[in-house]
């Protein structure tokens, strides 16, 4: 399709698990896939090819009933898109304690590896580099450290403590050195121009009585939810008291949350008419 973004198929997968598959129990039949990926303008080869991918890096199972298969996610998929849907959901702060939370770490240099892997999961959790070694947010996300150090096997690399004041640095200045929001609004920005209007368009089709077709609302939601996940990898998701007067992020996640409810009920009927399809009913196995 024209307005698809060029973006691997691998994440198409991940999106279509975690806003579909997962809320209906984590599996579904392969055609039901192929199908919902080729309103995406997804190939059906392509779509196989990485569903098989994916079931070989441990993010899928396979399971055949005679000539047909069905995929379903597994424990290491599920935490992907779970912390995804966390992330992108999340409510907007607006109040701050004034502490900051601190995440110390020294890695041997042996484990170059579990290093990069940990300073992965420290931006995803909203953390920003203040040094070498030392993370820092506004947001007490201990418990998800701590889940992640866990993960990773690095809990006796690293320490995590908050305090109220930092010495010899602004509020601002770590700001400025650990998050480039000048960048990030103007991502916000891009994202507003394309997905307002189109927000205005939808509300007014629903509200003349000539709603959109169920699976456009589908493709529309997808490519909404799809564009809005960037932005937890990139937004730390500050408190009011540390953003700048022209913010954008909290006008564009109002128009993600609205945008998304309106199409939700009809992308929801439409998946569920494909994926209720089951290619086995009245045939033996």
């Amino acid at each position: 399709m024209s307005d698809r973004p060029s973006i691997r198929t691998q994440f198409l997968i991940f999106t279509l698990f975690g806003e579909y598959v997962v809320p209906r129990g984590g599996g579904a039949w392969t055609a039901g896939l192929l199908n919902l990926l080729g309103v995406l303008g997804v190939s059906e080869r392509a779509g196989r090819s990485t569903l098989s991918r994916m079931s070989q890096k441990g993010w899928l199972r396979s399971r055949r009933n005679g000539r047909h298969s069905r995929y379903e996610i597994t424990l290491r998929g599920q935490r992907i898109v779970e912390a995804g849907a966390v992330r992108i959901f999340e409510p907007r702060r607006v109040s701050w304690d004034g502490r900051w939370h601190i995440v110390a770490y020294s890695v041997p240099e042996g484990k170059r590896r579990l290093r990069s892997r940990l300073r992965t999961r420290l931006g995803w959790l909203g953390f920003g580099r203040l040094a070498p070694g030392t993370w820092v947010s506004p947001n007490d996300r201990r418990q998800e450290v701590e889940a992640d150090l866990e993960d990773l096997a690095a809990r006796p690399y690293a320490v995590y403590f908050s305090r109220s004041q930092l010495y010899f640095i602004t509020n601002e200045e770590i700001v400025s050195r650990c998050w480039d929001l000048k960048g990030l609004n103007r991502e916000y920005a891009r994202f507003l121009k394309k997905f307002k209007p189109a927000q205005e368009e939808a509300r007014s089709a629903f509200g003349s009585g000539h709603p959109l077709a169920p699976a456009e609302c589908f493709r529309r939601r997808f490519w909404l939810t799809l564009a809005y996940s960037q932005f937890p990898r990139l937004d730390p998701n500050l408190p009011e008291p540390l953003l700048p007067n022209d913010w954008l992020g909290t006008g564009a996640a109002d128009v993600f949350q609205t945008y998304h409810r309106l199409l939700r009920a009809s992308s929801e009927a439409f998946v569920d008419e494909v994926l209720r399809q089951d290619p086995t009913a009245g045939r033996s196995s």
